[in-house]
């Protein structure tokens, strides 16, 4: 695999870089809780000063996993669905469904930037089940190559943070309209990360985080279904999907005990599955 340079990403597209650096260094780790070979090849292809952003942290791998999980349990009641990632930056999460076993018959639309394709197209294997889409996940003409014949799982993974409030509910909505039967999963930050990051969030002394204006509770997430004040047209039911348990702290914050104290479930990250 050839190096390339990683200084060619810039603002939010800059951030893949970021969850790839987690994510890779995990998946070097003896005892990493995430296995994740393309990630770890795509570290070491990719030349750029990871340091910069930090201390590496378990999160993004986890939630990597978290959102495995639930594409595996759509796809095991529709082997032949659409699996739409968008904003899927360097994401890998195709070739470890694969290495599953559960990617056979799908088909799966990838669709960021184009200078985040360009990296994904130069360093990561061709597939004849991969559509690649260098286009904004604002853009819905992806909508109008997305085959919804055997269902349609959609990811935001590491999304919608970077999006107006605004923008995320009319992608949910158009998403629900397009695709009735479907199923949606977004991971959301809480509003008070929300507000450190507009006022400079400093992940080190030489990476400030972009801005980060949307924000979401648990709670919130649920209320997108129904008939409450923060419903969503065509979100039949919305469920709130747990991070798995890593190490140290991180094996702490999955007990179900912790969530049910009130402040630190107001506090926590969320992850939102929406059926339409």
């Amino acid at each position: 695999m050839s190096v390339i340079d990683g200084n060619t990403l810039e603002g939010v597209s800059e951030t893949s870089l970021w969850i790839l650096s987690n994510r890779g260094r995990e998946a070097k780790r003896s005892d990493g809780v995430i296995r994740d070979p393309w990630a770890v090849a795509l570290l070491d292809s990719i030349d750029f000063d990871y340091h910069k952003f930090g201390r590496p942290i378990q999160a993004h791998a986890l939630r990597a996993r978290a959102f495995d999980l639930e594409t595996r349990d759509y796809l095991s009641t529709h082997p032949k669905a659409s699996v739409v990632a968008l904003a899927e930056g360097l994401q890998t999460s195709f070739w470890r469904l694969d290495q599953a076993g559960v990617a056979d018959e799908l088909s799966w639309y990838s669709v960021d930037l184009p200078p985040v394709m360009a990296i994904r197209e130069r360093l990561l294997p061709s597939d004849d089940r991969i559509v690649a889409l260098a286009q904004s996940a604002l853009d819905r003409s992806w909508m109008d190559r997305v085959d919804a014949s055997n269902g349609v799982f959609i990811t935001a993974e590491g999304l919608l943070m970077y999006l107006e409030p605004d923008d995320v509910r009319s992608l949910i909505a158009d998403c629900a309209a397009r695709f009735p039967g479907g199923r949606m999963m977004f991971d959301s930050i809480p509003h008070w990360a929300s507000r450190r990051t507009i006022k400079g969030w400093h992940l080190s002394n030489r990476y400030i985080a972009p801005p980060m204006p949307f924000a979401l509770t648990a709670d919130e997430g649920l209320a997108m279904a129904g008939s409450g004040p923060g419903a969503i047209p065509g979100v039949r039911s919305a469920r709130d999907v747990t991070m798995p348990p890593g190490r140290g702290l991180f094996k702490l914050a999955a007990e179900p005990w912790l969530d049910r104290i009130g402040p630190i479930h107001r506090m926590r990250p969320s992850m939102t599955v929406l059926d339409f």
